[in-house]
Formats: C-alpha cells, sequence, structure tokens
C-alpha cells in the first residue's frame, strides 16, 4: 500500500516592508472629528479680523489646521462675519476638498492649503486686505523695517511676491497665489517672517495658532502704517540698523527672548 501524498504547506505570505498602511485624512476624521474647541477659535479669529477693522465687509478669512487628522477648518466663501458661527465653518483635506459642511469654503482655501502644506510649523492662516498693507501689496513693494516696532515682530522687511503670469491667473489662480508666496520664502524663515504681501492683491499671515495669526495680521497693519506715514514725511528714511533689527527680534523671539513675563 503506497504512502498517502502529503500536500506541500504553502508558506506564509510575508507583509511587504516599508509599506504602512494607506489612512487618508477622511479616514482619520471618521475616527476623531475636528474639536469643537478649534471650530470656535477659527470663527473668533475670523469675527476678529472684522472686530480690529483689518476684514472690511467680508475681505478676509482665517483658518487653522488639525495636524493629526491633515484636516483644515476654514470660513465659508461670502458670509458676513456678523452671520459666522462654528457650525458654519467648512472642513477640507489638504487637497481642499470639502470633508464637512454645506457651504463652499473661502475661495482662498488653495493658497492656505499651499502654506499648510509648505510651512509644516504653521497651525493658522489668516488673509486680510488691510488698509495699509493693502497699499504696499498694491505698489508691489515690501514694508521696510525702519525702525523697532517693526524689529520686534518681523525680522526684516515684510516681502513682497513676484507678480503671477497671465497663465498663472488663468488657471489654478488661487493655488498659484500660495506658489507664488513659497518660492519667496526659499531664502526666509517663516518662523522669523509670518507675513507677507502677494503682488497687487494683499497680504496672508501665519502663527502657530489662528490667534497667533490673527495678531500678526494686527502687527503686520500697524508696521505697514507707520512704513507709509514715514516715508511720506522722509521718503529716503533709512532701514534699521542690523545690530538693532537682531536686538529687537531677539528680545520677544527665540531661546534667548526676555520681553515680557515667563
Amino acid at each position: 500500500m503506497s504512502a498517502a501524498r502529503k500536500t506541500p504547506r504553502t508558506p506564509p505570505r510575508k507583509a511587504a516592508r516599508n509599506q504602512p498602511r494607506k489612512t487618508t485624512p477622511v479616514s482619520r476624521a471618521r475616527r476623531r472629528p475636528v474639536s469643537r474647541e478649534l471650530r470656535a477659535a477659527v470663527c473668533h479669529a475670523n469675527i476678529e479680523l472684522f472686530r480690529r477693522d483689518l476684514a472690511r465687509f467680508t475681505f478676509g478669512n482665517a483658518s487653522a489646521i488639525d495636524r493629526e487628522l491633515g484636516l483644515i477648518v476654514i470660513k465659508p466663501s461670502g458670509v458676513p462675519y456678523a452671520k459666522l458661527t462654528p457650525s458654519k465653518l467648512v472642513i477640507t483635506d489638504l487637497d481642499g476638498a470639502v470633508v464637512e459642511g454645506s457651504l463652499r469654503p473661502s475661495s482662498d482655501v488653495a493658497t492656505h492649503v499651499a502654506l499648510y502644506r509648505a510651512f509644516p510649523k504653521i497651525g493658522g492662516v489668516v488673509h486680510t486686505h488691510s488698509m495699509f498693507a493693502t497699499v504696499f501689496a498694491q505698489a508691489c513693494r515690501d514694508i521696510p523695517c525702519l525702525g523697532t516696532t517693526h524689529a520686534d515682530f518681523f525680522h526684516g522687511s515684510v516681502p513682497v511676491t513676484a507678480p503671477l503670469s497671465a497663465a498663472d491667473i488663468a488657471s489654478d489662480y488661487e493655488r498659484n497665489t500660495g506658489r507664488a508666496i513659497v518660492r519667496r520664502f526659499q531664502t526666509i524663515d517663516p518662523s522669523t517672517m509670518p507675513a507677507v504681501l502677494v503682488a497687487n492683491h494683499a497680504s496672508f499671515c501665519w502663527g502657530p495658532t489662528v490667534d497667533a495669526a490673527v495678531e500678526n495680521a494686527s502687527y503686520l497693519e500697524e508696521v505697514a502704517t507707520m512704513a507709509y506715514h514715514t516715508l511720506v514725511l522722509s521718503p529716503h528714511a533709512p532701514p534699521i540698523a542690523a545690530v538693532l533689527l537682531d536686538k529687537h527680534f531677539s528680545r520677544k523671539h527665540g531661546a534667548g527672548a526676555y520681553y515680557g513675563q515667563r
């Protein structure tokens, strides 16, 4: 009697190396929704832009990112600040696609996305058409650092981007606006220069939180106003000395900061 033939065992399949399970921002959002605190912070930030006269009419927007989820909370397009509530905010992924909300997100969402992707340490972005910052943007001029007030918040002149090409304007305008900002910051640290002017347009500011981004937008408008009036009074006013610029900026920022209470 012949021995029974043994069926060869199939070796267990080995897990592919270096192939982590893919998780999209949407699937993460289903496990944990964006916090009510983040929604409230973004709502407050947008209303604060209006209250501070940084965004008249509906000329501005604020957003924040949940880095763990990869989701952005942003103002809906064209909604008056007086009617804004946390429930009306729109949540998008890092491609700008709406994940939650019945309203359309800000038309500038693609610019916000570009900044969040390029500057991984920022947590909030603000866009305004505040008066004097926009004056410099329309003139396609940097805001020069002429004194210590400016130096307290921005380490040097606030830069302006190059104008967009006709092709950049015709297609993916808002995304290309973000790309123009990122190109301008190739040699600039966004943590020491939390603001930019977009040529012929207006300003974008950012910070570790959306509240900080609002503060930086306020500081930007203040120093733009001072620079404008200084240049009216003294068109050839020289920039602040580098040693004084460094001193005032380092008093408030970095490991050696000593301004205020700790």
